[in-house]
């Protein structure tokens, strides 16, 4: 019970602030007596009390203002909002944890005044606990404090840590925004499953399936990505005529533009973005 005596304070609790405390008491690794959250509308207070047993209210100030633990959870437009709301209300020994896309650290512990920040960047698959979460924090996290980051953000699925911060702005164009290009992939072929004649039913579970099924082989295989695609590849056969159409759509490149497109507009809201690049490092 590493948390037990900690209190968790989630200000904006939407897709991933909810995500996070449904985690949470699902594995058993908090009381509900332990989370406080905040939303703007009462409805969604009253929705998550009577869902989760916790408390909500409608002031980021008393939402983090006992906890030990405040997790950031808010859209990046919002957060001066938040800024202004939490002035001179945190403890100086509380841990912030941020999930803000492209707030730094230095710009998170200055706005809050505090020293121990985490910045986190979580994927959509967390909301069923299978996600992938990448982290770094700031020196003032100590062992301990990073062992209890860590249980937190178990209740999300998997989680990374790396050791420089401008790694949270890469994780958040490959694998933050990851689960949108692999949606459209999959939408796409359902598109062309219907198109050749099965019903919308049958095409998507078909997709899934595969979807699902290759992600799981490939990450149990010792080979390489490369390897496994042409062990499905006979000569001349119908994955050779698909892949063929694939290179010749330039696949490979659109999605590395997408990918690099994603980080550069990550940098912007960060304020780290080098004005002189040409967005095209990844080629």
């Amino acid at each position: 019970m590493a948390l037990r005596d900690e209190t968790l304070g989630f200000i904006g609790c939407g897709m991933m602030g909810e995500a996070m405390v449904k985690g949470l008491l699902r594995e058993d690794l908090v009381d509900p007596r332990q989370i406080i959250a905040s939303h703007p509308r009462a409805e969604r207070c009253l929705e998550l009390e009577n869902r989760y047993g916790i408390k909500v209210t409608d002031s980021n100030a008393e939402a983090a203002a006992d906890s030990t633990f405040v997790v950031i959870a808010v859209k990046p437009q919002f957060l001066s909002e938040v800024v202004t709301d939490l002035d001179g209300v945190l403890n100086i020994d509380a841990t912030v944890v941020s999930v803000v896309a492209g707030a730094t650290m230095a710009r998170l512990g200055s706005d809050f005044g505090v020293s121990r920040v985490v910045r986190v960047m979580p994927n959509t698959p967390a909301q069923i606990g299978r996600g992938i979460s990448v982290w770094t924090a700031t020196g003032s996290v100590d062992v301990t404090g990073q062992k209890k980051v860590r249980v937190i953000l178990s209740a999300l699925g998997a989680e990374e840590y790396v050791i420089h911060e401008p790694e949270l702005d890469m994780a958040t164009a490959l694998s933050g925004t990851g689960p949108a290009y692999v949606f459209m992939f999959m939408e796409a072929l359902v598109d062309a499953g219907v198109h050749m004649g099965f019903s919308r039913r049958v095409a998507e579970k078909l997709v899934f399936e595969t979807v699902l099924g290759a992600a799981e082989f490939a990450r149990e295989a010792p080979e390489h990505l490369a390897k496994l695609r042409n062990q499905v590849t006979s000569p001349g056969g119908t994955s050779a005529a698909a892949q063929y159409q694939l290179e010749r759509g330039r696949l490979r490149t659109v999605l590395s533009d997408a990918v690099w497109a994603a980080y550069r507009r990550c940098q912007q809201l960060g304020g780290t973005a080098d004005n002189n690049d040409n967005g095209h490092s990844l080629k």
